[in-house]
């Protein structure tokens, strides 16, 4: 039984921060289309 909540435990923290990269890179992805409109209209 504490296999298996050690497992489940990992697998939620593995979840949680692919999620937290995920989020961070579609950030990025905004900021860099922010810039590109900010260049064009300048």
């Amino acid at each position: 039984m504490k296999r298996i909540a050690s497992l489940l435990v990992l697998m939620g923290i593995a979840i949680s921060a692919a999620g937290c990269n995920t989020v961070h890179g579609f950030g990025e992805d905004v900021r860099a289309t922010g810039n590109a409109i900010s260049n064009a209209v300048k």
